[in-house]
């Protein structure tokens, strides 16, 4: 079953107290050639050297970790393009919880292999023609299984929220602003009750794909808005067909304001962290960097202390060098 139970900002702290020990204390990152492009002292948060590369992992733990498997002693079915998928394959491992993952057939290869890996079984859909939400409750009605959706539970909401909280404890909490991608929600609405948590007054930002723009248009109507059919990205982490409904709950009321970045700024972000930073940082993992150096709307944060959170390094190579070589170009 899914849980929608509204997570607070309590629930920020126990994952972090949760985590300790367990999730990498990532580094944070910056460079004077950054602050003059963007006119901000920016902190880049390399989240892209987390356990199973990418903040997922956190979200996963504090989730399975608290599972009663006697209520699903078959394990747990979870949806993703391929972080999510791969976090709570592993940390399914780690807790001997058996684990399905409900993915695209155009997911990256790379997540796809090492979620199998990691000793899921693979279940995969179409995305244009099918629902995943609905393939995995069609999976879970044939034994005693638990969902664990990448954005609609409280536990990972909280987890993923504990890369802000760490964030701000790294910076003694002298931060203005923290910009975040965003798929379905969840990264941010986690921030958002990690400021919270933190008793900072940090604005958060969202960052997304230009193409798939969800949250930006949901905020202005006031109600989750949908992406059209047939759009495409690099992105493929933050390609979710509509904000998740927990997480926009929290995102509607509280972020600053929303960011975006087309597939080039995208990939130009990916080749500065590599030039500047020798990290690898995958397209839906740059997009709030690329935001912050290209989007026009982010001027508001010039003169500010800003986050920016690479959130994932989890890309096939073909497309990493493509992004190396057309940045160069």
């Amino acid at each position: 079953m899914l849980s929608f139970q509204m997570p607070v900002a309590q629930d920020v702290r126990d994952a972090a107290e949760r985590l300790a020990g367990v999730a990498v204390r990532t580094p944070v990152v910056r460079s004077d050639q950054l602050d003059a492009l963007t006119g901000a002292q920016v902190f880049v948060k390399l989240e892209s050297l987390q356990h199973t590369g990418a903040f997922k992992f956190r979200g996963a733990y504090n989730c399975l970790s608290r599972l009663d498997l006697a209520v699903c002693p078959d394990g747990v079915v979870a949806y993703s393009t391929g972080n999510h998928g791969q976090a709570i394959a592993t940390v399914g491992r780690m807790l001997d919880i058996p684990t399905t993952v409900v993915m695209p057939s155009n997911a990256p290869e790379n997540k796809v292999h090492k979620a199998r890996l990691a000793g899921a079984t693979i279940v995969r859909y179409d995305r244009e023609r099918q629902s995943r939400e609905a393939v995995a409750a069609e999976l879970a009605e044939r034994g005693r299984y638990t969902i664990v959706p990448p954005g609609d539970h409280h536990h990972v909401i909280a987890g993923q929220g504990t890369v802000a909280f760490e964030a701000l404890d790294q910076l003694h909490g002298e931060v203005d602003a923290i910009v975040a991608p965003c798929g379905g929600g969840g990264l941010s609405a986690g921030i958002c009750l990690a400021v919270d948590a933190a008793g900072s007054r940090a604005q958060v930002w969202a960052a997304e794909p230009a193409a798939f723009d969800d949250t930006r248009r949901s905020l202005a109507s006031g109600r989750r808005e949908t992406n059209p059919a047939g759009r495409v990205s690099i992105c493929d982490a933050l390609l979710a067909p509509i904000p998740a409904e927990l997480p926009f709950s929290i995102n509607g009321s509280r972020l600053a304001g929303v960011l975006a970045a087309d597939d080039a700024a995208v990939k130009h972000a990916m080749a500065f962290c590599f030039e500047t930073f020798r990290v690898v940082i995958e397209p839906g993992g740059a997009v709030a960097l690329a935001a912050m150096m290209s989007d026009p709307a982010a001027h508001v944060l010039r003169g500010k202390r800003v986050v920016v959170i690479a959130s994932g390094g989890n890309v096939d190579a073909a497309l990493f060098a493509d992004a190396i070589t057309s940045a160069a170009a």
